[in-house]
């Protein structure tokens, strides 16, 4: 095979904003999670699927298998769709009483 590149579940792209590690990062229609800390422009590798406990809205819950949305803005996830950006899917129900979400990153 002489086109083969790499798995692809872990990406390296030049950071689109400043990211820490941990956080979503979302390039158009990459979406994933930093592997490391990175400045607007630097490389940063980025892991495209897996599940992630991510921090979300104190007032939101998701039940089991919802559509998680991010809020860049927040840095939160969230289950409102408009003007937020898909993630995933919740993995396990939240309650809204919970300061956390598992996410397993969809595949775009």
């Amino acid at each position: 095979m002489k086109n083969y590149i790499q798995l692809g579940d872990t990406l390296t792209i030049p950071a689109p904003a400043a990211v820490l590690s941990s956080e979503p990062v979302i390039a158009g229609d990459i979406r994933g999670i930093a592997c490391g800390d990175a400045a607007s422009g630097a490389p940063v590798d980025v892991k495209c699927s897996g599940v992630f406990t991510l921090p979300k809205v104190a007032a939101n819950a998701f039940p089991l298998g919802s559509k998680v949305y991010w809020a860049a803005a927040t840095k939160l996830a969230t289950s409102t769709a408009s003007g937020n950006t898909l993630l995933g899917v919740a993995v396990a129900e939240a309650a809204a009483s919970t300061a956390t979400v598992n996410v397993r990153l969809s595949g775009f």
